[in-house]
């Protein structure tokens, strides 16, 4: 079982990345410990082309002193060692540890409203994909519906249809279902909706959960998140999401979350997100006169300055009331 060094530059905000993990975790398929002062630990199930694994990531603070710099460590429970690079790159994307800190914290600091949270929380980081498949999943899921709520669906949904994992570390004991599990596990809604489903939410969301699948199961490009480096980035984001805002039961907000996420579009924006309009207005970013779409409007045209890490903008944004 290798245990191999994941190099963060610093600053890097391992209690936030993990925090945000932790609290988005599948009962089955993620764990994580977050005890105060201790180290760090996020572990998961992970399907890999030789087979399912089980990673561990445990961060450490330095022994110098800076609350910013931590040192990264991953243990890999591999059913193929040639799987080892595509581990390692599954968490280097989870964990958004290619990113320069340096320049995002210098260029939101700039805006003397976002310097204090910037000064307070150095090194933020955007939590990526470590399946794109899985990612879309739950950003269908968790449409407008709390964080809470969406991880005990996925859960369900999980216990249900995904495959048991023998001999995984305690409490990751599946994994989440494929493409071809959630198409045949998971029937068109029909009227009225069975209570007994397996995702209890509305056909709407259920019938964009199968769209999903069946594009991943016919080996379609929708959800490689690759980039073509003859195509503008901007010209190439536009498409990318254009052709999930045509699956019906996806909207603009989901696109960008995925964006966001699976693609590493470090300038996404999430217009109409309830908790980043929360958090600006904790902040004073927006005028409290103003009616809640009036405000999100306003707060798009503020969030032009913070291009192109808008999506890092909003990082900041979602951690305001968890802070106040």
């Amino acid at each position: 079982m290798p245990t191999v060094d994941l190099p963060a530059p610093s600053p890097y905000d391992a209690p936030g990345v993990f925090g945000f993990l932790a609290a988005r975790a599948i009962e089955g398929v993620e764990t994580a410990q977050l005890a105060p002062g201790g180290p760090l630990t996020y572990a998961r199930t992970l399907r890999l082309p030789g087979g399912p694994a089980v990673i561990e990531v445990t961060a450490t603070g330095r022994s110098h002193g800076d609350p910013s710099a931590w040192r990264l460590r991953a243990r890999l429970d591999l059913a193929d060692a040639g799987d080892e690079a595509a581990a390692l790159g599954a968490l280097r994307r989870l964990l958004d540890l290619d990113t320069d800190p340096a320049e995002v914290d210098a260029a939101l600091a700039a805006d003397p409203v976002l310097a204090p949270r910037v000064a307070a929380i150095p090194g933020i980081r955007v939590p990526g994909a470590s399946d794109p498949h899985e990612l879309l999943l739950r950003a269908v899921v968790g449409q407008q519906i709390s964080v809470a709520r969406a991880r005990e669906h996925l859960g369900r949904l999980t216990r249900m249809l995904g495959s048991p994992v023998d001999g995984g570390a305690a409490g990751l004991t599946r994994l989440v279902p494929t493409a071809r599990q959630l198409l045949e596990g998971l029937p068109e809604p029909e009227r009225p909706l069975d209570p007994e489903r397996p995702l209890r939410l509305p056909a709407r969301s259920i019938a964009a959960v199968r769209a999903i699948a069946g594009l991943v199961d016919g080996s379609r490009d929708v959800l490689d998140p690759g980039i073509d480096p003859d195509v503008d980035p901007d010209v190439e984001s536009q498409r990318w999401r254009a052709r999930l805002t045509a699956i019906p039961g996806i909207g603009p907000w989901t696109a960008a979350y995925a964006a966001m996420r699976l693609r590493g579009d470090p300038d996404a924006w999430l217009l109409g997100d309830v908790a980043v309009l929360a958090g600006a207005r904790v902040l004073g970013l927006t005028d409290p006169a103003l009616s809640r779409s009036a405000a999100h409007a306003a707060l798009g045209r503020r969030a032009q300055r913070w291009s192109p890490w808008r999506s890092y903008a909003t990082m900041h944004l979602w951690r305001v009331p968890r802070d106040r």
